[in-house]
């Protein structure tokens, strides 16, 4: 059950896409899964996408040979046991080079894993939360060719689909900066095939005893390693360097490839400067950094000695957006988000980000976008508490959050077109936001800065920019709502809700209120959805903003629907579609009137449904908006299936499947095939209902929407019953019934627990097909719409007459 938003649905990138209409038994087989239960499996795949994500490879690599030959042997032996997942862990302390040989290794390893490198930064050791393992098996599983609308919420779900997607297949999986064995544990492969290599400050002991990882411990560079480094960094630029000069240089750096690296850019750019000179100045560097702690002694020392040394080097402007940079609260930034920290533009600011990636102090990882190494980035922190007021650093927050807010607002607008969802400040020192040309370029800039936004959320959360939070929470809900991004959606639209409340901004308030009203409903979380809903009604009333409360109530009839609360929704629907009236907004105003035409559907009202579809269907057509135009297909449909007209409609439901396929929107087809089914079984085309019941359930066991998985369950086992297979119909029946008690959905529970009764009489369990029937009777009784009266009155046939009735006396006599 699916009813519509007022803000019209997007069109995603068109595409193609293999259609399902003209399949066959033979293309799905039945398979058991992780949980016990039945799903389905397509025979024929699409060939997988082969990622490459691996960042480029560390220039002037020097020596490791040891550990090289290691890592090395590590993978023969994968190679020749491949019985398990192997796992090499790294470790070792800041600054000596754990990535820089992971990523050395990867790039001469790579070609050994055919099916492609998967790479990520855990973040264990930013000054933000690491990287939780659900948001990494997101970006792992859209690598890995799956759409956004098809990855699971759940994260044992993420990672079972994971697991599945790596089986057969040799990938490189590099888990860069990990912090504990849990965040990693969700992340391996279950079979052989695939080579997982991890970098961390701690040992993860427990990952070596329970997982069987090879632990390699990396030590500082020896001496001669370290001059070797320094060499091939300055021989270009400078000649004749005294061996000795160099080794002081090496043992002044502690023998930390970072801090040796900083130091031989600083000696390059000099080339006329003596090297004892050079040497004197960082001995004598007195800016020691208190704030680092993760290293200790003589490497500490080291590293705030480099640091300060180079960036006391810098230029002002390049120091000054340097230490500014430490505001952002991200993994990496590009040069758009650089240039509104240093209030400029990009054809400024690109110059100085070149000057600091040639000196080691940033990291151009990918064309245009920039990383701090966890070390440099706490330095740059330490230098704007030092160098900058409150009242800079405040301006220099404001500006980057605001960035990210008009960016967000301004892909929004592509990706969920229609009216802005709230006022946004439009101050004359604003930064210029991004723009973007098309749908697209809008979903890549999302997609580069989903993780940054949530960032951004948190650190204007903590730092008082209470104003930035909410709003920006209240621009993300539409993009959350659009890709069922639920773990960011729930988080994001708190921190907007406490943010508006702290501030006492009741606007603010009731769009959060409403966002988190939209993330229940779409949750399948109908008593927090209403909880929410009515509280933004309450805020909206008292503000007199009309259509948020025309969109309020709207949110509420959809709740009511999807629990079968059909004249609670008309209500709600009726009165919100009034206020769209009222308001002159007749795009709003059909949204609502098409979930209205589907409340008369339910209630067998079919010719007035029938109006109100078309009205909808035609409004949909002319705004081009291809989401709302299929499910107002999807519903024509099942007015006239209900109606008893099924061949009328099924070109309907054909027509919308063919939207969802052309958009390669799994969403959609998933939950449009499930009323495919429905319409063909209706027609007595069992054996084709039974393909698209059947592929509807694999798409929602992929998307993760138990509800709907369970609908095609229900439907797969109609299927079976038509084509009188009454043992497999109630398997299904069964197991769809388990799913709607578990979430708790009454009415899909009666009606699968109506058809296992059905099933069950037909196999002669005449006692189990009783109990079942006379528990969806009693959930049934609370119900009273005609759908609900010919549901009991089918069922109370197959039950055997209660004792002293009529029939009992009739039978006897």
């Amino acid at each position: 059950m699916q009813g519509q938003e007022p803000a019209p649905t997007p069109d995603p990138p068109s595409g193609d896409s293999q259609s399902i209409l003209s399949g066959n038994a033979s293309d799905v087989v039945q398979a058991r899964d992780v949980y016990g239960g039945v799903h389905f499996q397509q025979a024929a795949r699409q060939a997988p996408r082969i990622p490459r994500e691996l960042p480029r490879d560390v220039r002037g690599f020097v020596n490791r040979g040891h550990e090289l030959t290691r890592l090395e042997a590590t993978l023969d032996d994968h190679e020749h046991e491949g019985s398990a997942v192997t796992i090499a862990v790294i470790v070792g302390t800041a600054g000596v080079g754990k990535t820089s040989l992971a990523l050395h290794w990867a790039h001469r390893a790579k070609e050994r894993f055919p099916d492609g490198q998967l790479y990520v930064n855990l973040r264990g050791y930013d000054p933000g939360p690491p990287l939780e393992a659900a948001y990494v098996l997101e970006r792992f599983l859209r690598a890995l060719g799956v759409e956004p609308a098809a990855i699971p919420s759940d994260l044992d779900d993420r990672s079972a689909l994971y697991r599945s997607l790596l089986a057969g297949r040799r990938l490189l999986v590099v888990l860069d900066n990990a912090v504990t064995a849990g965040q990693i544990r969700p992340l391996l492969p279950g079979a052989a095939g695939c080579l997982v290599l991890i970098t961390s400050r701690n040992r993860l002991s427990a990952l070596v005893a329970r997982d069987g990882a090879e632990r390699l411990t990396l030590g500082i560079l020896p001496e001669q390693d370290a001059i070797a480094l320094l060499r091939r960094v300055t021989d270009a630029y400078r000649g004749g360097d005294d061996p000795d000069s160099l080794a002081e240089l090496s043992r002044l750096c502690a023998g930390l490839p970072l801090a040796l690296r900083i130091a031989a850019e600083r000696a390059a750019s000099r080339p006329w400067m003596p090297l004892s000179e050079l040497i004197a100045d960082l001995r004598d560097e007195s800016g020691l950094w208190e704030a680092l702690t993760v290293v200790d002694g003589e490497e500490a020392d080291a590293v705030r000695g480099v640091f300060a040394w180079s960036y006391r080097a810098l230029p002002e402007e390049a120091a000054r957006l340097f230490r500014t940079l430490g505001v952002h609260p991200g993994a990496d930034f590009s040069t758009a988000a650089a240039a509104a920290v240093a209030g400029t533009d990009e054809v400024r600011v690109r110059p100085t980000l070149d000057l600091l990636a040639g000196a080691h102090l940033v990291e151009q990882h990918r064309p245009g976008r920039y990383q701090f190494h966890d070390l440099l980035r706490a330095y740059a922190i330490d230098q704007i508490e030092r160098e900058e007021t409150a009242a800079s650093r405040r301006v220099i927050e404001q500006r980057l959050y605001s960035w990210y807010t008009l960016g967000a607002a301004a892909a929004r607008a592509h990706i969920v077109p229609g009216p802005a969802p709230i006022r946004l400040s439009d101050a004359a020192d604003e930064p210029r936001p991004p723009a973007f040309p098309d749908y697209d370029a809008a979903m890549a800039w999302y997609e580069a800065e989903r993780s940054n936004l949530v960032d951004v959320v948190r650190s204007a959360f903590d730092t008082g920019h209470h104003a930035t939070v909410w709003r920006l929470s209240a621009v993300l809900k539409e993009i959350y709502a659009r890709l069922n991004e639920f773990q960011h959606w729930f988080e994001v639209g708190q921190r907007g809700l406490d943010a508006a409340r702290l501030l006492g901004d009741r606007y603010g308030e009731a769009e959060n209120l409403d966002g988190l009203a939209m993330a229940y409903t779409q949750a399948q979380r109908s008593d927090k959805a209403i909880e929410y809903a009515e509280a933004a009604l309450a805020v909206y009333r008292e503000l007199g903003d009309r259509q948020g409360e025309a969109r309020s109530r709207n949110r509420l009839g959809l709740v009511h629907l999807r629990a079968h609360r059909l004249r609670e929704a008309q209500t709600h629907f009726t009165a919100s579609a009034a206020i769209y009236a009222e308001l002159n907004e007749p795009g709003r105003e059909a949204v609502v009137s098409g979930n209205l035409g589907q409340v008369h559907a339910e209630l067998g009202e079919h010719e007035l449904a029938a109006t109100m579809l078309e009205a909808a269907l035609a409004s949909y057509r002319s705004q081009g908006n291809a989401g709302s135009e299929g499910n107002a297909l999807r519903l024509i449909s099942m007015n006239l299936r209900r109606a008893g007209r099924p061949a009328e409609a099924l070109p309907y439901i054909e027509d919308a499947i063919a939207i969802a396929q052309a958009h390669r929107n799994q969403m959609w087809e998933g939950f449009w095939l499930i009323e495919l089914g429905e319409v063909q079984c209706a027609a007595g085309r069992f054996p084709e209902a039974l393909i698209s019941c059947q592929r509807s359930a694999v798409i929602q066991r992929t998307i993760g929407d138990r509800t709907r998985e369970a609908l095609a369950w229900s439907g797969t086992g109609r299927a079976y019953q038509g084509m009188e297979r009454h043992s497999e119909a109630a398997d299904f029946h069964r197991r769809a019934a388990a799913v709607h008690r578990d979430i708790g959905h009454q009415w899909f529970l009666a009606l699968a627990l109506g058809d296992l009764a059905a099933a069950l009489h037909a196999l002669g369990a005449e006692e189990e097909a009783a109990r079942h029937g006379r528990e969806a009777l009693g959930i049934l009784s609370r119900f009273d719409d005609p759908e609900s009266m010919r549901r009991q009155e089918a069922i109370k046939a197959l039950l055997p007459p209660a004792p002293g009735s009529t029939a009992t006396r009739t039978a006897s006599s």
